[in-house]
């Protein structure tokens, strides 16, 4: 597999890594449907060694992300793996503002005295960094779901931090084009391969990154002895989907802003959340530890919970669905739960596909209109 990441830019990489050069293999990389290999190459069963499949999703992974690669069956599989790196009596630290898959974990966990959960504002620098001190898995969400807060990765990951202590990044909502966590020192970046990575809703898949070789190791036996291995379809079609994620990004990214800015001047929209505004409360750290500002947008609106509902009933383009991240454009209203009370009622978070933006606009906009009157 081609190994040299750093020769090429990342645009190249995302198409050219992962393949073989062997003359006569296949172009692309393709779906190995075994469990277990004939002995003597050094592969023997695939849940131990894993399959070719997985390692090219691997090796595509780690080397945008300047690390080694482990896939897991979901985001939420390597998101617990993590977590499964800690010992009884941990401190964790979390967001406020967090993914309730994260802090339903956390707090399970809790509840059983496995560990102590304490929960910061995102934005609140300083206090992260003191809690690099003291905690043991510093859990970063950034942009944060759903309100989209950036957190200051340069300072709290340069931070001094207890002996042993795991400073972990969910950066799936920047992707691993966006945002790498570990050249700010992070242990651990993970993404939900689900999201951009998959790019069609049609995969569950998760991967965890770090430069730390012993911990590659604690993810590696973590995923065998829990059995948290990604299927073979789902490695393959990862594969084949991240093979196109810049055009897509950047695409994406493009019409998010054009509507992140239609939004804000909407006469029915009473606040609109994304990093790429300037009136969005972490714009400064935006601009300074992403490459881009992404693909979601969060607004509240006039009418609250009702206006909102009416606004996902209505919409025909974009599809009333939860998740995010793909070709087509998803929304959502993200009504408040355990772990997420500071949710306004009224809070939509829209994921923006590669549709046309004027097309999209024209659906919202009317949606929006049609929920007010």
């Amino acid at each position: 597999m081609e190994k040299n990441q750093s020769a090429i830019k990342p645009e190249s990489w995302l198409v050219s890594a992962g393949r073989t050069s062997e003359a006569g293999a296949p172009l692309n990389v393709p779906l190995v449907p075994a469990s277990n290999f004939i002995i003597g190459s050094g592969r023997e069963y695939s849940r131990n060694d894993g399959t070719p499949t997985w390692e090219a999703l691997e090796d595509i992974i780690g080397g945008l992300e300047s690390g080694k690669s482990v896939a897991f069956s979901s985001g939420m599989a390597a998101i617990a793996a993590v977590f499964d790196q800690l010992a009884v009596g941990a401190v964790v630290v979390l967001p406020d503002d967090c993914y309730q898959g994260v802090t339903g974990l956390a707090f399970a966990g809790a509840e059983r005295r496995r560990w102590s959960v304490q929960r910061l504002a995102l934005d609140d620098t300083a206090s992260w960094i003191r809690a690099c001190e003291v905690a043991d898995l510093i859990w970063l969400e950034s942009p944060s779901n759903p309100l989209l807060t950036v957190a200051d990765l340069e300072a709290v990951c340069a931070a001094p931090r207890k002996v042993g202590a795991i400073v972990a990044v969910d950066s799936t909502f920047a992707t691993p084009l966006n945002q790498q966590p570990l050249r700010f020192g992070a242990t651990v970046s993970l993404q939900s391969a689900t999201k951009f990575i998959g790019g069609h809703s049609d995969l569950l898949a998760g991967v965890a990154t770090t430069a730390d070789a012993a911990f590659e190791h604690a993810l590696r036996t973590s995923r065998e002895l829990t059995g948290a291995t990604p299927g073979t379809l789902e490695a393959f079609l990862a594969v084949r989907g991240v093979r196109t994620l810049a055009l897509r990004l950047q695409r994406s990214q493009q019409t998010a802003m054009i509507l992140s800015e239609r939004l804000e001047a909407h006469p029915f929209v009473t606040r609109v959340r994304y990093p790429g505004l300037p009136s969005h409360p972490t714009h400064a750290t935006a601009k300074r530890v992403l490459k881009g500002y992404g693909t979601i947008i969060s607004f509240d609106l006039l009418g609250g919970a009702e206006a909102a509902d009416r606004v996902c009933q209505t919409v025909r383009l974009i599809r009333h669905a939860t998740s995010l991240g793909a070709v087509e454009s998803t929304m959502e209203r993200r009504a408040a739960i355990p772990g997420q009370e500071h949710l306004p009622p009224s809070l939509l978070r829209l994921s923006v596909g590669i549709e046309d933006a004027d097309d999209l606009w024209h659906d919202l906009d009317s949606a929006i209109r049609s929920a007010a009157r």
